[in-house]
């Protein structure tokens, strides 16, 4: 099996700033159809939360639309959703088993990699059932999201930022999403070509995105994550690069703020650490870490 990270490993400045870009609810409005039409049905469904549905939504909705864990990988997702279920008393009053699924946090645990080929890999290897039904949730997911999700176009002043940056900058796209997904979605609406490389799931988590798409290749100043959950802000940070946060709910005018503003202070050098911590003062207000339920 060839190294899912070479294409990053190989990428060649062209420019000397890099530009990462998340996907889904950052680059196009698909958050919420993905999650409410394909992610939310499926875990009904599969993980048997019938009795509970009303919950296992609300709960679902809370982790990966409208708290700081927006934007989380599936997998630990889901088992976020798990432990949001097994302590509200209204869902212990109707006495349902909420599936513990270890095997899955332990996979979790060890594996950096989560997408469904190295979960495919981990349930050939054990035979585990939790972590083939988990497999057989992801894959359904995929399948309702290619069945549902499209026409969902890019947000407002995208296409133009892409246009703009992609002149003097090398784009990358850096997501959770999986690969065939990215693909399908940027080539759809014509804005793949303004990227050099689509990065998904498969090639690792964020943080690996952007340190092999830029070690050793652009100065710490001139990289630069788009995003729009915490665990887009952490991989930059882990990478010592900047964060231009695109604030939930508020999309359109964070795009077009890029586009007039952000872009050129990132450019000519002034996007300094005042800058950016106004900016995710305020996006940070927008994503709370307690329920409302609690």
């Amino acid at each position: 099996m060839s190294d899912p990270h070479e294409v990053l490993i190989k990428l060649e400045p062209k420019h000397k700033y890099l530009i990462a870009i998340d996907s889904d609810g950052c680059t196009f409005d698909t958050m919420e159809i993905k999650h409410k039409e394909c992610f939310i049905p499926n875990i009904v469904k599969y993980w048997d939360l019938q009795p509970v549905s009303k919950y296992a939504r609300t709960a679902a909705e809370f982790v990966n639309l409208y708290s700081k864990w927006r934007g989380v990988n599936r997998f630990p997702a889901l088992i976020l959703t798990f432990d949001l279920l097994k302590e509200w008393p209204d869902v212990q009053k109707r006495k349902v088993n909420i599936p513990t699924a270890q095997a899955l946090r332990d996979w979790i645990a060890r594996e950096s990699k989560l997408g469904n080929p190295a979960l495919k890999a981990e349930v050939e290897k054990t035979g585990d059932p939790v972590l083939q039904k988990a497999l057989t949730w992801s894959e359904s997911v995929n399948a309702s999201v290619a069945d549902i999700v499209y026409n969902v176009p890019p947000f407002p002043f995208v296409r133009e930022s892409l246009e703009k940056v992609s002149e003097w900058a090398d784009v990358i796209v850096c997501s959770a999403t999986p690969g065939e997904a990215l693909q399908r979605e940027w080539q759809e609406h014509d804005i793949a070509k303004y990227t050099r490389v689509i990065a998904g799931q498969e090639m690792g988590s964020k943080k690996e995105i952007i340190e092999f798409a830029s070690n050793g290749k652009y100065s710490k100043e001139n990289i630069l994550m788009i995003g729009d959950a915490p665990g887009d802000m952490k991989a930059a940070k882990a990478n010592e690069a900047l964060f231009f946060p695109v604030k939930p709910g508020h999309e359109d005018e964070s795009w077009e703020f890029f586009f007039k503003e952000a872009a050129d202070k990132f450019k000519n050098g002034r996007y300094d650490q005042e800058y950016e911590n106004n900016l995710v003062i305020e996006f940070e207000k927008l994503l709370p870490d307690v329920p409302p339920w609690k």
